[in-house]
C-alpha cells in the first residue's frame, strides 16, 4: 500500500551535478524523516543523508556534507537529493528511506525503516 520511488540517477562527470527525488505515495498519514543511503559494489549501504518531515532538520554524512543538499517537498510527500561537485567515491546505488505511518484496514501502521528499490549514480569521465 506504500510505495518509494526514486527517480533521477544516471551518468554524470566529475565535478558534475545530479538531482535524486523520491516520492511516497499510498494511503500515507504522516511522515517523520527520509533520508538517502548508498551502496557501492563490495560495500555495505551507508547513510548520506536525513530530513525531518516537520521542522525540516537535515543532518549529512561527512563524506557529502558541503557537496550535497536534502530537500522535501511535504505536499507530494517527496524528497529531493541535489548532489553537486560529484566525485567518482559518490558511485553508488541510491536507497530512499523513510519512517511514516500510513493507514490500512481501518488502522494506522508505522513502517520505520522503509525502503525504494534504488537508483543507480555513476560518477566517470
Amino acid at each position: 500500500q506504500v510505495q518509494l520511488v526514486e527517480s533521477g540517477g544516471g551518468l554524470v562527470q566529475p565535478g558534475g551535478s545530479l538531482r535524486l527525488s523520491c516520492a511516497a505515495s499510498g494511503s500515507i498519514s504522516s511522515i517523520n524523516t527520509m533520508g538517502w543511503f548508498r551502496q557501492a559494489p563490495g560495500k555495505e549501504r551507508e547513510f548520506v543523508a536525513v530530513i525531518s518531515w516537520s521542522g525540516g532538520s537535515t543532518y549529512y554524512a561527512d563524506s557529502v556534507k558541503g557537496r550535497f543538499t536534502i530537500s522535501r517537498d511535504n505536499a507530494k510527500n517527496t524528497v529531493l537529493l541535489q548532489m553537486n561537485r560529484m566525485k567518482p567515491e559518490d558511485t553508488a546505488v541510491y536507497y530512499c528511506n523513510s519512517d511514516l505511518i500510513y493507514y490500512t484496514n481501518r488502522a494506522y501502521v508505522r513502517l520505520s525503516d522503509y525502503w525504494g528499490q534504488g537508483t543507480q549514480v555513476t560518477v566517470s569521465s
